[in-house]
Parts: C-alpha cells; structure tokens; sequence
C-alpha cells in the first residue's frame, strides 16, 4: 500500500511530496480535511505506527484551545481526539507497504525519502 494523508493547504505537506514525488511514485493521497480519517483507517495507522499517540498532534492549535497539555490523556483519548478532529492527526501521515513515516521531522522525512527512491 502507498497512501498519504496529508491537507492540500499545507505548505509542509506541499514541499514532502514535491520531493519524495509522490505522484509520479502512485501514492493515492487522501486530504483528511476533505476526506476524513475513518476509524478503520486510523486503527491500521495506530497498526503501523504503535500508538495513537505517536500519530497524534500537539502542535494543533485546538491543542492549546482545548487545554489539552493539562490533561492525561490515554489512547482511547487520542484515538477520538484524532477522530473529531482532523488537525490532530501528525502530518503527513506516509503509508509505504508495511512502514508508517509520521510527520515533518527531518529524520523521518529522510528516512521516507530514502525508502520510496
């Protein structure tokens, strides 16, 4: 499987496709601001990635709004925060066959790079 959930207005997004071609590599692209994350889809992430929260965002500006630094949160939490909100899924989320590359750090963008060449 090749898929990228990712937002088409986002210039980050923008720039890690550009590079790792995804287009001319046959990812199907999925823009969960359009389109969203279902719980099947989310739960093979969560597969992949070994957590909900390894895919969850704090850099979402819903985040702060919400206090959500104040509270413990478990799973079941980010699983749902996930779900309601498509802003709190870390992006790009790069499903390469067996292999999840969660968001824009330069390690994992390296990584990613280096996998789909």
């Amino acid at each position: 499987m090749k898929k990228i959930y990712c937002l088409s207005t986002c210039d980050t997004c923008k720039q890690i496709l550009s590079d790792i071609r995804a287009e001319k590599k046959g990812f199907e692209l999925q823009d969960i601001k359009t389109e969203k994350i279902t719980p099947a889809q989310l739960d093979e992430m969560k597969k992949l990635a070994g957590s909900y929260e390894a895919l969850f965002s704090r850099r979402a500006i819903k985040y702060k709004e919400m206090k959500l630094k104040d509270k413990k949160l478990d799973e079941n939490d980010y699983r749902n925060l996930i779900l309601s909100e498509y802003t709190f899924l870390k992006r790009p989320a790069v499903i390469l066959n067996d292999k999840i590359f969660v968001g824009s750090e330069k390690k994992t963008v390296e990584e990613l790079k280096q996998k789909v060449q």
